[in-house]
């Protein structure tokens, strides 16, 4: 009988939360407006209060709604109207509730596919890629060799390539692994879907930073787990805080050497904070290092998966950043048992990575080709953050000062949180400048600014101007674009 309760009470609740949400998505909840009191809104429902209360709680942690301390609750302004939505609409009928939430994906997220231009954020350059060294390490295989390439793959990727992969994470990130470990993947966002599909149920609770990568979001979203927001602070991700607040959180997943978006390197303390969390809950970490390998100073900072107690943390890497976002090559280092199924998991999709690619990838980084392509692109990088801080401060007079980093790809200047960072970006957009609002990568968290993206393009590529159909030249080492018009 209690478990009869539980259940009809449990089918309550979502109810509940479909019917608000919904309501939201069509607009009879309009964008901005403020809900009734929860009490009167439950009794207006004939619902108990602790019925709504939850169903608003996932609402908030989802993005659609937005709690303000001391004057209520009220419908995200940052909502698409309805009409904005059609192409969901036009999704047809007889998805499954996973697949309606995979198509959901599509409000949460949209990958970027326009090419590097002024300030975007996440793009590498590719001029600087060695494709001569690339296409002879590919000429230099022999017939044998690629028509093995050329048959059905080991879904954990070519055993060179897991060998190189896993040298290279000991130089580079003080990563201690085997290579039976590693399992290569279609970049990160793969091994983050095959997280969600392995170790995660629906309705599971997992920790995000707050503000963090949507397409972390999206993809948990995606398998029907809820996104746990958590803030950040001076020392990255506040775990305690979210220890106490969503103590029944499975899961965590970080960008601890330069948080995305923010820029904030997590503190030790606070990375041992994070792994004895994972152990006294018995929860799990992922590290995602999606541009660890791009820090400047003459230290780096090693790898939280190579720390003391790091046996619960989920090590994901990509090459999209280091090499090139075309080449779909990233990895994700797992206990050894977990191999297999993940192996499995990933057959069952798109049953192994291309081979040919595989195997130069693994003689370009056995050769030292790797290690020399990164120091190079380390020295571009850093002088290019350097052109672009004194750019901008030059034409917009001293209005937009960036502080230097030791680390990444991109800057963040941050403004009050009552700054309205979306209009500045709709006018820099209008002049064809890409100047990412910092607020759209928030859930719950009143941080504003903008980011200012440096490594992925040049002077000749930039201009503010709204056409960028023209292909672009060769990068100069020079400098960035004059950028008054859209910092004024």
């Amino acid at each position: 009988m209690v478990k009869h309760r539980t259940n009809r009470a449990s089918t309550r609740r979502q109810q509940v939360y479909e019917q608000l949400r919904l309501a939201i998505e069509q607009g009879s909840l309009a964008a901005g407006s403020r809900l009734p009191a929860t009490r009167d809104h439950a009794r207006t429902l004939g619902v108990s209060r602790n019925t709504l209360l939850w169903a608003m709680e996932r609402l908030q942690a989802e993005g659609y709604v937005v709690a303000r301390v001391g004057d209520g609750t009220y419908v995200s302004a940052k909502l698409a109207p309805p009409q904005a939505t059609g192409a969901l609409r036009a999704v047809p009928g007889g998805l499954s509730r996973r697949g309606e939430l995979m198509a959901e994906t599509v409000r949460q997220w949209s990958p970027p596919t326009q090419a590097a231009s002024a300030f975007r954020i996440g793009a590498p350059d590719v001029t600087h890629f060695p494709f001569a060294t690339w296409d002879r390490l590919g000429r230099q295989r022999t017939l044998q060799q690629r028509q093995a390439q050329a048959q059905y793959l080991d879904p954990a990727g070519d055993p060179a390539l897991r060998e190189a992969i896993a040298q290279w994470l000991w130089a580079s990130r003080g990563i201690r692994c085997d290579a039976g470990r590693v399992l290569v993947c279609s970049g990160s966002q793969q091994a983050l879907d095959l997280v969600g599909r392995l170790l995660l149920d629906v309705g599971d609770e997992v920790l995000v930073e707050d503000p963090g990568y949507p397409g972390i979001r999206a993809s948990l979203l995606g398998h029907g787990v809820q996104a746990r927001p958590v803030p950040l602070d001076d020392e990255g991700l506040c775990i305690a805080e979210a220890e106490q607040q969503w103590p029944r959180a499975r899961l965590a997943v970080v960008t601890p050497t330069h948080q995305f978006p923010t820029g904030v390197r997590m503190s030790l303390a606070r990375r041992q904070a994070l792994l004895d969390w994972s152990h006294r809950q018995q929860t799990w970490v992922i590290e995602d290092d999606y541009d660890g390998e791009f820090q400047y100073g003459p230290h780096r900072l090693p790898a939280l998966c190579s720390l003391p107690r790091s046996e619960r943390v989920l090590y994901v890497g990509t090459f999209s950043k280091t090499l090139h976002p075309g080449l779909r090559l990233g990895f994700i280092v797992l206990p050894p048992a977990w191999v297999a199924p993940f192996a499995m998991a990933r057959a069952l999709s798109d049953r192994h990575a291309p081979g040919d690619p595989q195997a130069v990838l693994a003689d370009f980084i056995a050769q030292g080709h790797l290690l020399r392509h990164l120091r190079r692109m380390r020295e571009l990088y850093q002088a290019r953050q350097k052109v672009m801080i004194a750019a901008l401060a030059e034409a917009s007079d001293g209005a937009v000062q960036l502080q230097p980093s030791d680390r990444g790809m991109h800057l963040c200047l941050e403004r009050p949180t009552d700054t309205d960072d979306e209009a500045l970006s709709r006018k820099a957009a209008a002049l064809g400048v890409v100047l990412t609002p910092l607020s759209r990568y928030a859930m719950v968290s009143p941080r504003r600014g903008w980011l200012f993206g440096y490594a992925g393009y040049d002077r000749t590529c930039c201009r503010p101007q709204p056409d960028r159909s023209a292909p672009c030249s060769r990068p100069d080492e020079g400098a960035l674009p004059g950028v008054t018009q859209a910092t004024r």
